[in-house]
């Protein structure tokens, strides 16, 4: 570290995600921005950063490769793509830098790669950085446990019309959540919307609605409902300040001497399970 100053690569510069965390990494007296990546081939390399975030010259050229941004950083912030994971998981082991990932929707391969990074540095991965998201995943486990099979479990999410994935990582891990506090295998109850004469449904089934429209930031409901009463958790965001914060965050707790290995927000914030 140069002086007490967390030295931060950002990775996904053109992203939505990426120009707030410029920002945030900006104001921040404890951080320094010390290289901005995106995409080869982008119109982006080759931008100041900070015109690119919109808060005015910062001096720091985007550039394309992951490599010798990280060489020089103590934590990489990375909301990109599944597909650039590897390189990045690879640039991070040779150069020693701890990883603050927000990727969503890895594959086997993807995930493989993380893991394999998390045996060299620490790695803080999570869905969403939001300090109300860590909380309500932490209130639907204790939900889940309570209630057992005794109601039904519903996940609706909402998300802005450019959204590619669905359902949202954040659904997703809420679905995991509910799955491992009330013994099930998500992979084997989990159902995705429903269509035409569907019958009544199993209790042991996690459904998952999704909804894509404007400009929604984010929104998770988990739904228990049982005969006579329901419970229903959510959490709205209405800024990716949050998710901005939240990651910075992250990357200030994983620089602060953590081992090596794998860590969500739950460890950066102290929420016991």
């Amino acid at each position: 570290m140069t002086g007490t100053a967390v030295r931060i690569a950002v990775i996904g510069a053109a992203g939505r995600m990426g120009r707030m965390l410029v920002e945030t990494i900006h104001h921040d007296s404890g951080a320094e921005l010390v290289a901005v990546v995106d995409r080869p081939g982008s119109d982006c390399v080759g931008m100041d950063a900070g015109e690119l975030a919109g808060i005015g010259v910062v001096g720091l050229p985007v550039t394309d490769d992951p490599a010798p941004a990280v060489a020089d950083a103590d934590v990489a912030i990375d909301f990109t793509l599944p597909e650039a994971t590897p390189a990045v998981a690879a640039a991070c082991r040779a150069a020693g830098c701890a990883l603050v990932l927000g990727t969503t929707g890895l594959g086997a391969r993807e995930q493989r790669a993380v893991e394999h990074l998390s045996e060299a540095v620490p790695v803080v991965q999570a869905a969403n950085y939001s300090t109300g998201v860590t909380l309500l995943t932490a209130l639907v486990e204790q939900a889940a446990r309570v209630l057992g099979h005794s109601v039904d479990v519903e996940i609706i999410e909402a998300h802005h019309r450019h959204k590619v994935d669905a359902p949202s990582g954040t659904a997703l891990q809420l679905g995991e959540t509910v799955a491992r506090a009330s013994g099930r295998d998500l992979a084997q109850c989990a159902i995705y919307g429903r269509e035409g004469h569907t019958g009544p449904r199993a209790r042991q089934t996690i459904g998952f609605s999704t909804i894509r429209a404007g400009d929604i930031v984010g929104e998770h409901t988990v739904l228990f409902a049982g005969e006579g009463e329901r419970v229903e958790l959510t959490h709205r965001a209405s800024s990716r300040t949050t998710f901005a914060v939240g990651a910075v965050r992250a990357a200030h707790w994983v620089a602060a001497g953590r081992a090596p290995g794998l860590y969500d927000m739950r460890d950066v914030l102290g929420i016991g399970r």
